[in-house]
């Protein structure tokens, strides 16, 4: 599977169950072991637990192998192996007590969002468009009184 195609299964799965602060880094040139690294953090150890395991989910579904999974046992960070690309899932505190941006930052990998295919745009109307015809709204007319009745005379 190409590595570009890839990233962009991984950045969407991890997107589809709200993963937070995604960065996806080239590391070609710093390991000799993986191509891309993918950090992103989760609310909760079950969100970082559910993060791994829809990475993993859905790469396998597109025929891509899963290499291994460390720690999902505490949920605190999670790292999927996917051979050229490693991905890592993190609590934020555990995100920022390791640092790992600082750690294989360097070079950010620019994604292009890809044009959804069910998603049509209805065509604009040739043409000067009307504006739509708006009602004003005005005060209501002030009601007569009603004529003020006499007291009634007590019969003597």
């Amino acid at each position: 599977m190409d590595i570009r195609k890839k990233q962009r299964a991984v950045v969407d799965a991890l997107e589809d169950i709200k993963g937070r602060d995604i960065v996806v880094f080239n590391t070609e040139r710093l390991s000799p072991f993986f191509e891309r690294v993918v950090i992103a953090s989760g609310d909760s150890t079950r969100q970082v637990k559910a993060l791994a395991d829809n990475v993993q989910e859905q790469l396998r579904k597109l025929g891509a192998r899963v290499y291994g999974i460390e720690g999902g046992d505490t949920a605190e960070w999670v790292l999927v192996d996917l051979g050229d690309l490693i991905v890592h899932v993190m609590h934020p505190t555990t995100r920022l007590t390791y640092n790992l941006e600082e750690l294989w930052g360097g070079k950010d990998v620019k994604m292009k969002r890809e044009p959804e295919p069910t998603a049509r745009i209805a065509p604009k109307p040739r043409g000067k468009a009307k504006a739509p015809a708006v009602r004003k709204k005005t005060a209501p007319k002030p009601r007569k009184a009603a004529p003020k009745k006499k007291p009634a005379r007590p019969r003597a």
